[in-house]
């Protein structure tokens, strides 16, 4: 049993990771092609970038790994696959849940890893990430990596959600996480400065977070910024 569980760690720390490197060299590619010279002497910095996000991976990978053996050979969990086990208008609703339970795990851990302690300790090699690139999205030191990595193995225990609509979720996290990092934004100016873009993040709004410190904090929206004051609006990278 052991063995399995070990396999199926190591199945899914590979599988972030592939993930990890095609998504980011794919956007670190299109930004070198929209934006020549976007990266230029940021080499150092985008190496440190890939090194810290691999050991990412095999911090999310883990856990990860762990709840789909559970989920394969014991029943653990509350994902499904039959489209009738729940109504087809709670796909998108548990997709959304899984969204909001993670966004706001992601904004109070965020705020206390912007404690003096805590930032000196692990948030700082996130941080180093300035100006951000399309490889910074998994950039964590440990500890931040391990406050992540928890999410979403958790949520499947507490909110059912079918297994499309998890690898829907997972694939918005990478996206986001990639362009919010690329260091300039990639959606048009009217979508941006919206009513929709008032309450979603993009990289115009995270930027602002890699450049002052203290604000911005969301990661996919900027409900629990807009509440607590700490949205600074964004900038034009």
């Amino acid at each position: 049993m052991l063995a399995t569980i070990i396999i199926s760690a190591l199945a899914m720390t590979a599988i972030v990771a592939v993930r990890y490197l095609i998504t980011s060299g794919a956007f670190a590619w299109a930004t070198g092609k929209v934006r020549p010279g976007q990266y230029a002497g940021l080499q150092p910095q985008i190496r440190s970038e890939i090194f810290w996000s691999l050991t990412s991976a095999a911090i999310y990978g883990i856990p990860a790994g762990i709840v789909a053996w559970g989920w394969n050979n014991l029943g653990w969990t509350l994902i499904y696959t039959s489209w009738s086990d729940y109504p087809l208008w709670y796909l998108p609703l548990s997709v959304l849940a899984y969204l909001i339970a993670h966004d706001t795990w992601f904004y109070w851990t965020h705020r206390w890893m912007h404690r003096p302690g805590p930032f000196k300790l692990a948030h700082a090699v996130h941080h180093a990430s300035r100006p951000p690139t399309a490889w910074a999205a998994m950039s964590f030191h440990p500890i931040e990596a391990i406050t992540g990595a928890v999410v979403i193995p958790a949520l499947v225990f507490l909110i059912p959600i079918h297994v499309a609509m998890l690898g829907a979720v997972l694939a918005i996290m990478t996206l986001m996480g990639v362009t919010n990092h690329m260091g300039w934004e990639m959606f048009p100016k009217w979508l941006v400065h919206s009513k929709f873009g008032n309450w979603v993040i993009t990289a115009s709004h995270h930027n602002q977070h890699h450049e002052r410190y203290t604000c911005n904090y969301g990661l996919y929206f900027r409900l629990w910024d807009h509440l607590c004051g700490t949205d600074r609006g964004i900038s034009a990278p």
